[in-house]
């Protein structure tokens, strides 16, 4: 099927971050308990441009969520290095923001208060203001803007979630399994809402999804994690790139190609999907 765009927003007026590169270096993690221990990543070695939407698939556990971290600062490789532009990451990193699966807003609050929360301390009131303003314009907010998160839908709590993250004016963005919590409609319409917002918003996108079309619909680059027979965790089985342009045609040859390729790296038989 081909996926139908919203119509392109202006762009922002307010200063944003550009876009930065995100380097793996060898980067592997293991979690250890006074029994045992467990490796999640083997060295993974990954180079992400600059402005690049990277889609990061994977079995349940193989780590993918845990690589969105450490490039936060959430999390800290074990062993190997995370950097953003020349800089390792060594603790939270201001540069990113991070979107998760569940909206985790503050009942309290309305919908601009929420968006208020991602707002760098230094940046000045009226241009946090201005952000504000144009973020909730950009997300499609501009009526439920006063309302409680009681009082909208999941697709836009999740909207409001997006509009949070950027409001950072983060050089990479990190989602985790953004839209996995919607219903299928809402999921199309949130997909074609994030090219919006990339194209109005530009900065390095690095996303955990379980579902395949998604990262061919979104991504320039897919990364399979996986394990290989003989080594402890999970590394890059797969480094897709992407050159078509979007919006992308379902139904084509290559699409259909891509498809089944990664469903069988991911263990899956493409002929009953």
């Amino acid at each position: 099927m081909m996926s139908t765009a919203y119509a392109q927003p202006a762009p922002l007026q307010a200063e944003i971050s550009a876009a930065l590169p995100v380097t793996f270096d060898a980067v592997s993690r293991v979690f250890s308990t006074r029994k045992d221990s467990r490796t999640v990543l083997n060295r993974v070695n990954l180079q992400v441009p600059a402005g690049q939407v990277v889609a990061i698939l994977g079995a349940s556990g193989c780590g993918k969520s845990t690589l969105l971290r450490a490039v936060s600062g959430l999390d800290h490789p074990s062993d190997g290095a995370v950097r953003i532009a020349d800089t390792v990451v060594q603790g939270i990193d201001e540069r990113c923001a991070f979107a998760f699966q569940e909206p985790r807003l503050l009942p309290w609050r309305s919908v601009r208060e929420n968006i208020a929360l991602g707002l760098a301390p230094a940046m000045s009131k009226q241009a946090g203001q201005e952000l504000i303003e144009e973020l909730i314009d950009l997300t499609e907010l501009s009526h439920a803007a006063d309302l409680r998160p009681r009082e909208i839908s999941g697709g836009m709590a999740q909207r409001v979630s997006l509009a949070r993250a950027l409001a950072r004016r983060p050089g990479v963005l990190l989602l985790d399994e953004p839209f996995g919590a919607l219903d299928a409609l809402t999921r199309l319409k949130m997909q074609d809402l994030l090219l919006d917002i990339h194209r109005a918003f530009p900065t390095t996108v690095l996303m955990v999804t379980h579902d395949v079309d998604e990262a061919l619909t979104l991504a320039d680059r897919v990364i399979v994690l996986g394990r290989t027979e003989g080594q402890p965790g999970a590394g890059v089985v797969e480094d897709l790139t992407l050159e078509t342009t979007r919006p992308r045609d379902h139904a084509s040859a290559q699409f259909i190609s891509h498809r089944m390729h990664l469903l069988r790296l991911l263990g899956v038989d493409p002929t009953n999907h």
